[in-house]
């Protein structure tokens, strides 16, 4: 909002706008709002049975956290560094496409699994069990704490789920993204993703493989920082470090 609409909006004060305008400045200043999920009512709960579910896990239990985000064609633009009296500029596909990508990080070694899907839906997310339980097959159990959207919980998984015992899904509180260890996994790689427009799809997806390839397991737990989710007991945050 400029000044004189501020003066307006506050009833024509008695001071010059060239005051109004110092003072605002002294207090406050002209950004973008930011979006926040609005939270669970029952967070606290949910936190609770979900930590004493993780803290009576079967010995050799192997506990992933997993989240889904979505890349487009159409890049994402973030500010950089840009030489005086130039600006850069990123090219636009003629239609936007995108793909879903599962994944999944192991809260003890950092190891990522991932699968990218045309879609996310439930049928991508039982293969998506599927190919954890194969990366695991030594493991009695292999539990993935997840969020709430309803391919997570659909009659699809849960019919999966039945026939499959040997992996166990988990879900935190509603609408807390800030608590999946993943979600910053996905910030660094749309970091990486940003400014880098590609011709197809097809170009994206080797943009995600090289970003993952290029990427110890120790960097990622590093990036997930497991250790400041709340889903996790204060005994297993104090036990994953040596592992790490």
């Amino acid at each position: 909002m400029d000044d004189p609409r501020l003066w307006q909006r506050l009833g024509r004060p008695a001071i010059s706008q060239r005051t109004l305008h110092r003072r605002v400045r002294e207090v406050a200043c002209w950004r973008r709002t930011r979006l926040v999920a609005k939270g669970d009512p029952d967070r606290d709960q949910v936190l609770a049975a979900l930590r004493q579910t993780i803290a009576t896990l079967l010995p050799g239990t192997v506990v992933l956290a997993e989240d889904e985000t979505h890349p487009n064609l159409l890049p994402w633009v973030r500010s950089t560094w840009i030489a005086n009296g130039t600006r850069q500029q990123v090219m636009t596909p003629g239609t936007n496409r995108r793909r879903t990508i599962f994944g999944a990080v192991d809260l003890h070694t950092g190891r990522f699994c991932y699968q990218i899907s045309r879609k996310a839906v439930s049928a991508s997310f039982t293969a998506f069990l599927a190919r954890l339980l194969a990366a695991y097959p030594a493991a009695p159990l292999v539990a993935v704490v997840c969020d709430n959207v309803i391919i997570h919980h659909s009659k699809i998984v849960q019919r999966w789920l039945a026939t499959h015992p040997r992996i166990q899904v988990l879900h935190g509180a509603r609408y807390s993204p800030h608590d999946n260890p993943v979600e910053r996994i996905w910030a660094a790689l749309k970091a990486w993703l940003a400014n880098s427009p590609t011709l197809t799809i097809q170009g994206r997806v080797r943009q995600v493989h090289a970003f993952f390839r290029q990427r110890s397991p120790a960097q990622l737990l590093a990036t997930a920082v497991p250790s400041s989710s709340p889903w996790l007991p204060q005994e297993y945050v104090q036990n994953f470090r040596p592992a790490a």
